[in-house]
């Protein structure tokens, strides 16, 4: 690879699998110390030792991102371990149940908020404060194309997702004077496990689905890694404040 990352320290949450274990493997590809997130130990551990196979350096620390103490443990060990936090990728995420706005369960809105949102602040509000100290950093978000439209049947998922597009820009905005960036990734529909198995599951509709895309496929895992790699480096240094949709053109119809 070309050392896009070169010694930077960073921290991926949901890394265990999906995108956070691609965003990972490819961070640490590209050189990076990566601190591996993830509310299993098992996933999370395996996605260390996959980098370790491959050369890199990495740790695995507990975290469940709706606890905010868990979150500054996972911060203060990245800083602790490596002496700095030079990126982050927030990417964990849940989705949420299927219902008219009036049949969504309060148990339901609050939990995806938890993660999806409540979750993202913490993260933001605890990395700040370290990179702050060393006068730079870059953070990428996950976020979605449900947080670029509205999507009947989804005001619970897409209301999280739209917080965090919302909650980028005004950060960037906050911090881009002390030499952070943040921005955040739209990903559509991207092949991970459970779409791989709805794929085969719901075969003629996911053909469908792919021939509307103007690429002409799924996204994948790796796809969404690349992007946030690309906003975290130095590449992108101009880059800030940006909803980046990584969707095979499907929101530009």
């Amino acid at each position: 690879m070309s050392g896009l990352m070169e010694g930077k320290v960073g921290i991926i949450t949901a890394a265990g699998s999906g995108i956070g274990r691609a965003s990972a493997i490819a961070f640490a590809e590209e050189g990076a110390k990566v601190v591996v997130s993830d509310v299993s130990k098992e996933t999370g551990e395996e996605t260390v030792r996959l980098i370790k196979k491959n050369g890199g350096d990495a740790i695995f620390v507990e975290c469940n991102v709706a606890e905010e103490l868990q979150v500054e443990n996972l911060i203060d060990t990245a800083v602790k371990t490596y002496g700095k936090l030079d990126w982050a990728h927030n990417n964990a995420g849940i989705g949420a149940p299927t219902a008219p706005v009036t049949e969504t369960k309060t148990e339901d809105w609050n939990r995806a908020m938890g993660v999806n949102l409540d979750g993202m602040f913490y993260c933001l509000k605890h990395e700040i404060r370290a990179m702050t100290k060393s006068g730079s950093g870059a953070i990428v978000n996950t976020a979605s194309t449900g947080g670029l439209a509205g999507t009947p049947g989804l005001a619970t998922y897409t209301s999280s997702k739209w917080g965090v597009n919302g909650l980028t820009k005004t950060v960037a905005l906050e911090v881009g004077k002390q030499g952070i960036r943040v921005n955040s990734i739209c990903p559509g529909m991207t092949r991970t496990a459970s779409v791989a198995q709805w794929s085969k599951d719901a075969a003629e509709q996911a053909k469908a689905y792919e021939q509307s895309i103007p690429i002409g496929r799924m996204g994948t895992p790796e796809d969404q890694a690349n992007a946030a790699v690309w906003l975290c480096s130095d590449k992108a240094a101009y880059v800030t404040g940006v909803n980046l949709p990584v969707d095979g053109g499907e929101t530009a119809q």
